[in-house]
């Protein structure tokens, strides 16, 4: 495997960044917080932004000895952004690239989002390679929009719109889902850089990744997952409704649901202490 380091910073003790190839001409970006910590945490961000939506967990769990380690999903953030590749396989064997060249093992993997739906089809895909612990956040679930015989999730009407927003107006289309993406009251210079994050990605794999949640489900990757798991989601998450995390519970043996009373889809903001407390508490037991 081709890979291509870049050190963003001399001290490796504190951070790095760098670039590893998945397949060819495409290098997904990967940053390495703490890299001698204790024990390690492996991120997958949800659409449609980038590891830096977890800078509220970067903040603080190295401070307590983890490792915290964030990829940017291809197509978003410093990752590259192929035409193609934005199948949940294909982007977790991206996943297993990424764990196989920098030599992972007896991780926690966390996924938010799409990131979390990413993180259940690598499970199921890659039989759970180097991960003895599963966090899913306001994971999208086992199907993000209902079907004939699952009336779960949202309407596809309203995917097919964020895909059409995609197209003809896409800085609309992001502002009107960070509207809806947090519960509680945000400053307006918050709202200005999740809007910025979204920029970030290529319109293409934008609209990709939308047209993934209409193609594809995991009902069967749940049944697949035997590693302890936490399910963290919010009570109030217009994006993907509550209602999935209390499926995934049922789907998936040895798993805990952890409601959150006071966000919507940004639990690992919005309640940023608790969050970071019952990962780490998972994390430990």
């Amino acid at each position: 495997m081709n890979n291509v380091r870049i050190e963003l910073l001399i001290n490796m003790e504190v951070f790095v960044g760098y670039y590893i190839n998945v397949e060819t001409n495409v290098n997904i970006y990967v940053e390495d917080l703490n890299p001698t910590g204790k024990k390690t945490i492996l991120f997958l961000h949800g659409w449609p932004g980038s590891t830096r939506l977890f800078e509220y967990q970067f903040n603080q769990l190295p401070k307590m000895g983890y490792r915290c380690i964030g990829i940017d999903t291809r197509g978003f953030g410093n990752s590259d952004k192929p035409w193609g590749g934005y199948d949940y396989d294909r982007l977790a064997d991206d996943v297993r690239c990424v764990v196989e060249a920098i030599r992972l093992n007896n991780i926690t993997l966390g996924g938010h989002s799409t990131g979390g739906a990413i993180a259940i089809r690598y499970m199921a895909r890659h039989n759970g390679f180097g991960v003895s612990k599963l966090a899913l956040f306001d994971a999208a679930a086992p199907s993000l929009i209902k079907r004939p015989n699952f009336p779960y999730g949202v309407d596809e009407e309203v995917v097919q719109q964020i895909i059409q927003g995609t197209y003809n107006d896409r800085p609309k289309m992001l502002r009107d889902f960070g509207d809806i993406f947090f519960y509680q009251h945000i400053s307006e210079a918050l709202s200005d850089w999740f809007f910025q994050l979204g920029l970030q990605a290529a319109g293409w794999s934008t609209a990709a990744i939308a047209n993934t949640w209409i193609n594809e489900v995991l009902f069967s990757d749940l049944t697949k997952i035997y590693v302890p798991t936490l399910i963290i989601h919010g009570i109030h998450d217009q994006v993907v409704p509550f209602q999935l995390g209390e499926i995934q519970k049922q789907s998936i043996k040895n798993s805990k649901l952890i409601p959150f009373k006071y966000s919507g889809h940004a639990t690992f903001y919005e309640e940023r202490d608790h969050f970071n407390e019952e990962l780490v508490k998972f994390i430990e037991t």
